[in-house]
């Protein structure tokens, strides 16, 4: 029997979330979930493969904005909740998923999808690389203070309440962080409820359980916030608590520095462990002993894949001049070089503005469309990213010449999952 792929209807959920459950080894309360996501999960971009009237293959996205370089935004879906059975492996299940996704995202005219990928080989066959890195950072407070200079003593701190009424003010911090921090994504609201323990039980995963402090500048505007639970650890009657801090975001380096130095004098913290950071994290500059900070669990974050490649180019911003022809396979389909598209753009750029039109000129350079997701936030060289499957030069030096146009001083950074 022939597999349908489509999106699936609400009394199909139950089907759904048991196949997306079994494709992630997990066995949740499928009932609750079902009660939760039917409020605020949108059934048109909840794709199924269906076989014999069995869900066997899931994959859907939800809307959100993408801040690029130069801190535009680019409109984007953010894709999740990819699975196959283990009966359907190898049918192709999740290439016909993937093709859809794609040519209903650019009949929306979202330039590009954006995905976490829980295995790594999977998703470049798919024009999908990844653009942002992420780690996190642990800190041995017993060996270490902060330099005086380092700032974070104007304003003040303040512990509030975790309820709805929290929400509010840690987004508008967030918000307005977001528009300026390439990388970063626009948060659905039912992510502020799941963060702060108001959502997201029916999952199986204890509701988060901690402390929300927010800080103010000298005028009594928040402007920074920190969310933080403890792992609590007790040795010959002596506190040794783990302060694990979920996020921490600043509006101001002084507000990221005063929330910094107030989570390492949390009473009965002895070491902070900080999640979702940036590698490039100016923490270890603000110790006294910088290798009391060390990083953890540092790879890749968000991958990137992108739809009007002639228009996201155009968006963001360029911080050397150049002009060249890039030819781009895009993969919607798979590995198949005689499958993918292939895409011409003309791409005159300089810091003053650039300009990115589809073109039948002779290509300067052709690159795999991952390469050019992986490079387009300026944190991944594209020298490095188009290892994985080659290019081709027709112009001496046009690899050197795009690598260095495409290339931002700021590493891009992702702290919303999905």
């Amino acid at each position: 029997m022939t597999i349908e792929i489509r999106p699936i209807q609400e009394a199909e959920l139950p089907g759904w979330i048991d196949c997306v459950s079994t494709g992630f080894l997990e066995r949740p309360a499928i009932d609750l979930i079902v009660d939760e996501v039917r409020t605020h999960w949108d059934l048109g971009r909840t794709l199924a493969a269906v076989d014999g009237g069995r869900i066997v293959g899931t994959a859907r996205t939800w809307p959100t904005e993408l801040t690029v370089p130069g801190n535009a935004r680019v409109t984007a879906g953010a894709l999740t909740g990819v699975t196959v059975r283990p009966t359907h492996r190898r049918r192709g299940l999740l290439r016909g998923m993937l093709a859809a996704m794609h040519a209903a995202a650019r009949d929306r005219g979202e330039m590009a999808t954006l995905l976490y990928a829980s295995e790594y080989p999977i998703y470049g066959r798919f024009g999908y690389g990844p653009a942002t890195q992420t780690c996190g950072w642990s800190v041995d407070l017993t060996t270490t203070g902060f330099h005086d200079a380092a700032g974070g003593r104007s304003g003040t701190i303040d512990l509030v309440p975790v309820d709805e009424q929290a929400i509010d003010p840690i987004r508008d911090v967030f918000e307005a962080w977001r528009r300026i921090q390439p990388g970063e994504i626009w948060r659905r609201p039912i992510t502020w409820r799941s963060d702060l323990g108001l959502a997201g039980a029916a999952w199986g995963d204890a509701p988060w359980k901690g402390f929300v402090a927010v800080h103010r500048d000298d005028a009594g505007t928040i402007d920074g916030y920190v969310r933080y639970h403890a792992d609590a650890k007790w040795e010959h009657r002596q506190p040794r608590h783990a302060l694990i801090v979920d996020e921490l975001h600043g509006l101001t380096g002084e507000a990221q520095v005063a929330l910094w130095r107030f989570v390492a004098s949390v009473d009965l913290a002895r070491s902070i462990r900080a999640e979702r950071r940036s590698p490039a994290d100016r923490l270890p500059w603000l110790l006294t002993n910088a290798r009391a900070a060390e990083t953890f669990e540092a790879g890749d974050s968000l991958w990137v894949t992108l739809h009007d490649i002639a228009a996201a180019l155009e968006t963001r911003t360029y911080e050397r001049s150049g002009s060249l022809v890039l030819e781009v396979l895009v993969r919607d389909a798979g590995e198949d070089d005689a499958a993918a598209g292939r895409v011409r753009v003309a791409l005159d750029a300089s810091p003053d503005g650039a300009r990115a039109v589809e073109t039948e000129r002779a290509a300067d350079l052709t690159i795999d469309g991952g390469a050019l997701g992986a490079a387009y936030l300026g944190g991944t060289r594209l020298r490095d990213a188009v290892l994985a499957r080659g290019w081709d030069e027709h112009r001496p030096g046009a690899l050197a010449e795009a690598d260095a146009l495409l290339a931002s001083r700021e590493p891009p950074w992702c702290t919303t999952s999905f």
